[in-house]
């Protein structure tokens, strides 16, 4: 005889309650942040991650003679060392996880220049992205280049010296908005340069540029030292 089936048998099973989430992998984050930043806008996961662990991270890095640098507020964390002791401070040199690199002239003059457009940008309150064209920051830095009879040569080597910050992090090419292979390339500062480059070193920023300009005069191109 056929089964009938009442409004009981079709109804469907109550679903499952949704599992606790997953806990963030430790290790995971600690590769993650000895290879590069951690923007919370990359990743949002990750992010969550390292503000409910941040304890046990800055615990096991400190043993590599690292330090966690977070900004909850613009949204970056990265690694750096701790600073190296002082003459008379009988605690030993360790060797260095994470290498200072020497900068050369205008690497370094046109990191000195984007944070402070950012920080004119932050001061006139508004977007949270400052935006700059190609065309604005070969002019912001050509000023303070040496003259050349080839303006194209000028430009091309300024044009480098962008794309080694891009390599350094401090800018991020964007996509650009047509096809079009004339369309102009723009960039965005990115705000970890905040960190690199702080509020007093800005402030002694005229006295290190008339040191530039000194040197520029000078026609020397020598390293800076590391923001």
């Amino acid at each position: 005889m056929k089964h009938s089936m009442d409004d009981e048998d079709l109804a469907p099973s109550p679903a499952e309650p949704p599992g606790p989430a997953a806990a963030p992998d430790l290790s995971v984050l600690l590769i993650g942040l000895l290879k590069g930043v951690l923007y919370r806008e990359a990743d949002e996961r990750q992010w969550s991650g390292l503000l409910q662990l941040q304890a046990r991270v800055r615990e096991y890095v400190a043993v590599l003679a690292l330090e966690l640098v977070l900004d909850e507020a613009e949204g970056y964390a990265f690694l750096r060392g701790r600073p190296e002791p002082a003459d008379d401070d009988p605690a030993p040199r360790l060797p260095r996880l994470v290498a200072r690199r020497p900068l050369s002239y205008p690497v370094s003059l046109l990191l000195a220049l984007l944070r402070k457009k950012l920080a004119e940008f932050d001061a006139g309150g508004g977007d949270t992205r400052l935006v700059l064209g190609r065309d604005d920051i070969v002019e912001l830095v050509r000023v303070f280049l040496p003259e050349g009879p080839n303006e194209a040569r000028l430009i091309d080597q300024i044009e480098t010296h962008i794309n080694k910050v891009v390599e350094l992090g401090f800018l991020a090419r964007l996509k650009p908005a047509s096809a079009s292979a004339t369309a102009p390339a723009s960039f965005e500062v990115r705000r970890i340069l905040k960190a690199f480059v702080d509020a007093q070193w800005l402030a002694d920023f005229d006295a290190r540029l008339a040191a530039y300009r000194a040197a520029l005069a000078d026609g020397k191109e020598t390293p800076s030292d590391e923001p």
